[in-house]
């Protein structure tokens, strides 16, 4: 009997994304394992383990998208609200980085009665998931779509199909033990116009093959999976980027965000928090403490909201 005491841990495993291609170009895809990412998430925010499968699929949802956005500055925020007791999950992806928060990073539910973590009951399917698109332009892509499950997974393949009509088999998967997260990784089909019926059925088939992907990971390399999961339909690997967990905050940022509070907000501030203010990041928990000096440099430079 294989338990997760007994499961090896793949060292040799990086984080990165890989662009594929199957069936001549009938097929496009996304390939990813980022078990670094989820443990540096998990580490971060003190999250328990059902928290850290809900927040790391989410995170690799999110990155999935953020590869597929057009422009360097280009960037996506995915905000999950599907009612359950984990509350929102909000995660932020460029084309090579991803961060994201949960509000509930402790949370314990009893498991499935298959023995899966209940990310479905957690995450909650009375709500939405709401896509927003910063692709440089005067305004902001902004999509929403109400969940099926809570499984992450199905919400993000159902937002492509009823969101942009493209069809979309997506898995995501985070193994943990305790603290430890001991692989997570993804996978994103999605046929191109002009793709025959057959290879749609080839991919049906061999869907229940990508389910368990985050135990996959910690026996077989993603190329080794890919040339088994897509043997006979020509996957070819186009290009690989890595991923991390990274955060873009900064003073100035917050700076901004204390001005844009307006001149009320500040001026109260300044007058209750005789000792300044604190505000720490919800992505990466850092601190960034302003005095009131700093506040009363700030107001000078707010307007009136």
């Amino acid at each position: 009997m294989t338990t997760l005491n007994t499961i090896p841990t793949n060292e040799n495993m990086k984080d990165e994304m890989l662009h594929i291609t199957l069936a001549d170009g009938m097929v496009r895809g996304l390939l990813l394992t980022a078990t670094g990412v989820v443990a540096k998430a998990a580490a971060i925010h003190c999250t328990s383990p059902l928290s850290t499968a809900a927040l790391g699929r989410s995170l690799m949802g999110t990155a999935m998208m953020g590869a597929m956005l057009k422009g360097e500055e280009s960037s996506v925020t995915v905000t999950i609200d599907g009612g359950g007791p984990i509350g929102k999950i909000v995660c932020v992806a460029d084309a090579e980085s991803v961060r994201g928060c949960v509000d509930v990073p402790n949370l314990i539910m009893p498991l499935r009665p298959d023995g899966k973590l209940s990310v479905g009951m957690a995450v909650g399917k009375d709500g939405r998931m709401s896509v927003v698109k910063d692709l440089g332009m005067a305004r902001p892509y902004v999509g929403q779509t109400q969940l099926i499950s809570g499984e992450i997974a199905e919400d993000f393949a159902n937002y492509y199909m009823q969101s942009e009509q493209t069809p979309t088999l997506q898995s995501l998967g985070v193994l943990v033990n305790g603290e430890n997260v001991l692989s997570a990784g993804g996978v994103l089909l999605q046929v191109m116009p002009g793709c025959t019926d057959d290879i749609i059925d080839q991919l049906e088939l061999r869907s229940p093959l990508m389910y368990d992907i985050s135990r996959e990971l910690c026996y077989e390399s993603m190329e080794d999976l890919m040339a088994r999961w897509f043997d006979g339909l020509k996957p070819v690997i186009l290009e690989r980027k890595p991923l991390s967990y990274r955060c873009t905050c900064t003073r100035e940022r917050m700076e901004k965000a204390l001005i844009a509070l307006g001149r009320e907000e500040l001026s109260r501030m300044i007058a209750d928090e005789t000792d300044g203010a604190e505000l720490t990041c919800h992505f990466c928990k850092r601190s960034h403490k302003f005095s009131q000096g700093d506040l009363i440099k700030l107001l000078n430079k707010a307007v009136e909201k």
